[in-house]
Parts: C-alpha cells; structure tokens; sequence
C-alpha cells in the first residue's frame, strides 16, 4: 500500500510524522539559552517578605496563624517550604522563561518527595504534595527543588560546594531523565515506576541504608497504628478520636456532622471516585470526624480526619483537607501562562495529582463541606469550601533532607531530579524538554547557580520574619 487510508484522528497524531520535538527544544535555545538560567534579578522587591507571610495567611484560622508563621521562622528551609507563593513571584519577575508548559507540583522543594503505599501494598516513591498544582514553566519546579537543596544541605552542616553539587545533580538527574524518557517506547516511558530501580539509574547507592529504614517506617505508618493511638472505645463499640491539642482536636457535633455529610449523597466524595471503589468503601461505617493540624504551609488550612470502622472493627481513616487556590496563579498570569477558571479547588489538586503521578492513592477525590469552619466553630449554612480527600497514612514515609549525611545529599538530589522529570513527561513532551536540555552540563551549572542565590535571598527572607517576629509584628507559636 502506498499510504495510510485512516485520516488523522482528532487527539491523537497525525501519520506519517512530520513534527519533531526535539528539534523545536533545541531552538528554543536560540531564545533562551540555558546559561540564561543563572540569572535571578529580582524586582525592586515585590511584597516585603513579612508582608508577603501575612498574606499568604489570608483566608486560614486565625487561631493557628502563629503555628504556621513559628514554622516557618525555624529555619531558611522551613521558610522556603511555606513560601511557595513568594519564590513564584520572584520567578516570574527576575527569571527567563522557555515558554515550555507542564503540570507543575508547584512545591517541589526537597522535602515533598516520599514513599507512600500502592493498592497491593508495595511502596512508591514519588512527589506527594500537590497543593499548588498547575500548569506553567517546567522550570519552575526544577529550580524551586534545587533551592532547596542548597537550603537543605546549609541545615545539614554541609559544606558550600556539597550544596551547590547537589543543585546540579538534581538538575543534571533531571535532563539526563527526561533524555532517557524521549528514547523509550511512549507507554513504557507513561509508565516507568518509580522505585528501587531509579535509585540504581541515579547512581544514588549511597541512600540506600537510609531509604530502607525509612520504607520500614513507612509499612508501619498505617491508619490503623494511627487509630489505636488516637482514638478510644465508645460504649456502642464503636470508637472515637480523642484529644491531643493543638495537633488534634475533637470538632462540635454540627460540624462533625457537615464533614461526614460531605463523603456521601449527591456530588459528595462518593461521586468523585470510579464506580469500582464505591462497594470496598461501602462496607466501612462512618464514626467520627475530628480536625488535624498540617505541614508547614498549610498549617491554617481546614483539615479533618474521619475515621472509618468496617465489620471486624479495622480502622480506615481519610483526611479531609481544604483546597485552597494555588498560591501560584496570579504569578503564572503575569509570566505568560493564562490558566483555565478552576470549577473546584479540590478537583485541580487531584487531576494535578493524577496527572504527575504514575500511581496514586485508589481513593483519591475532592468534596464540598457546607457549615464547617474550623475548631473555632460553624459558620451556618451558607459556609461553602472545597476539599481534597485521601487515606490518611497510607505507608507513607520521607526522608529529611536535613538531616542526611554529606555523601548523601547528593544522591538525595539526584533521585529528586529524576523524580520530577517522571513527573513532568506526562504533561510536557519529553522530547522536546530532552532536545533543551541536551547532552553537555550548560543547564545543569545554570540551574545551580540560580539555587545558590535564591537560597541566599531566601536566608535573608527568613532572617527579615525572625526579626519580625521578635519585634512582636507578627504573631508566632514557636516550637509548635
């Protein structure tokens, strides 16, 4: 036969092909030279930093503020970790941009990658954290996680070429990842797991000690070693949380209530999941709802845990947390990246999960909860916010990224780099990110001179909050 006799199908490609991804990465070049990415030149600077602190606080529970501002003031990492909004704005006034969209996690800092269990009970490693998710510059998330890498190894005590290594290796990882995704069949590629064998591919040999006791840590991280220590026995039999103030705290019955209301009935959580979960989660029974203390930067945001019981009295426990928009919108409007109105909040932050990740949590959803405003009480019915649901502690476990050794940090960031490089192939074609990158170093020494001044500037940030916080101009629960 001498042609195809099937016409171009709309969403898929056409045959034979007459694009070439790679080479359209490698003019972009021409555009932006991958020296270019050095350059940090920031405006003549934005919101004060303590400014910008106050109003990433916006919209939170003010009663918990100060936990969330005294995490943040406890080192330049910690700072980096509940600062996603700011580093965005930075990026989009004093960095170049390819104009290269992917789904980003949008805080890929060090310390939001981990294990976490599969639906057979092997473990995954993988970016875990998509509160900012969404689409924008690729190297976004590149140069967030090498920051944090040289603000990372500077707590661990490391020496300042260990740290800049590190930032390189992270992003060397990262362009060596995606040259190897754009030489594989497509599907394996879709594919490729993320477990002990990218360990091996990112010559990270020497994280291996220390990823197999955190794996061991993780097996044992479960909802039912949570429920045993957090709950107690009702006399119906049943069981119900119990108080350990400020981390968890039972919620008035009326908004326990509109939490546990919000998993089921019309467009609830029930209707997020695919048809198959709806039988395994049929056979569990509501019992309580208390509300949970998290993280570092979304220490604020409403959460809850609820706990389930099924007929043998095996505890399952979901968390229920508010999504709030990503800290990264107006910063990705204003670097070229219109984005789509976002119906719920909790949807994006799922689809972004879904869309990153090869395997993700089997009951991953998002819901509404009308009438609950937070242990402070109910704001009456007309309180309307989208949520995120997922197991709560489902065998997931991290490594502290300071607190490792010198000759594992940067293994430690190698695997990150190779991590978000995955992660992105899904949305951004790897062909044309590995036609960027190339073969030599160029990107890699560009990427690590970006994080060693935007971890400097982040010191200062972090040194201006200290300040503030013990001038007495903005609240903080230290040690909290």
């Amino acid at each position: 036969m001498n042609s195809t006799r099937i016409p171009a199908v709309e969403g898929f490609a056409a045959w034979p092909r007459t694009d070439s991804p790679k080479r359209a990465g490698k003019a972009l070049r021409e555009r932006v030279p991958r020296a270019e990415h050095a350059r940090f030149t920031p405006a003549d600077r934005r919101p004060d930093p303590v400014d910008a602190v106050r109003a990433s606080n916006e919209g939170r529970l003010p009663a918990l503020t100060p936990i969330r501002v005294g995490r943040m003031a406890a080192t330049p990492f910690a700072f980096l970790r509940g600062a996603a909004g700011l580093m965005a704005y930075d990026l989009a006034h004093g960095t170049p941009a390819t104009g290269l969209a992917a789904q980003l996690c949008g805080d890929a800092h060090a310390a939001n990658f981990g294990l976490y269990g599969d639906a057979r009970g092997g473990l995954v490693i993988d970016l875990n954290d998509f509160d900012e998710t969404a689409t924008g510059p690729w190297e976004w998330d590149l140069k967030r996680l090498a920051a944090s890498q040289v603000l990372a190894g500077r707590e661990a005590g490391a020496d300042e070429d260990t740290c800049r290594a590190a930032a390189r290796d992270a992003a060397g990882a990262y362009r060596r990842t995606m040259r190897l995704l754009a030489k594989m069949p497509v599907a394996e590629a879709w594919n490729a797991i993320a477990d002990e064998e990218l360990v091996s591919h990112t010559h990270a040999r020497d994280l291996l000690g220390t990823l197999e006791r955190v794996s061991e840590k993780a097996r044992r991280n479960t909802s039912a070693r949570f429920a045993a220590k957090a709950t107690e026995e009702r006399a119906d039999g049943g069981r119900a949380f119990v108080d350990a103030p400020p981390v968890l705290r039972r919620v008035p019955d009326a908004e326990a209530a509109a939490v546990a209301a919000s998993l089921g009935g019309p467009g609830g959580y029930l209707d997020t999941l695919p048809d198959d979960r709806l039988p395994l989660l049929a056979r569990f029974s509501v019992q309580d709802v208390a509300f949970r203390v998290v993280g570092t930067g979304s220490v604020g945001a409403r959460s809850y845990v609820v706990l389930l019981l099924d007929h043998r009295g095996e505890p399952l426990v979901l968390q229920v947390k508010e999504a709030r928009a990503s800290a990264l919108l107006p910063h990705l409007v204003d670097a070229g990246f219109p984005q789509q109105p976002v119906a719920h909040e909790g949807r994006r932050v799922v689809r972004g999960q879904k869309r990153m990740q090869v395997v993700s949590d089997v009951l991953l959803g998002w819901t509404t909860v009308d009438g609950a405003d937070g242990p402070e009480g109910v704001d009456g019915p007309g309180g309307s916010r989208p949520y995120q649901v997922r197991q709560f502690r489902n065998r997931k476990g991290s490594v502290d990224p300071a607190a490792l050794a010198a000759d594992q940090i940067d293994d430690y960031a190698r695997m990150t780099g190779a991590l978000l490089a995955r992660a992105h192939s899904h949305s951004a074609d790897p062909r044309a990110l590995a036609g960027y990158g190339g073969k030599g170093e160029e990107l890699d020494e560009a990427v690590a001179a970006f994080a060693v001044a935007y971890a400097d500037r982040t010191e200062a940030d972090h040194g201006a909050l200290v300040q503030a916080v013990r001038a007495g101009r903005i609240p903080a629960e230290l040690g909290v």
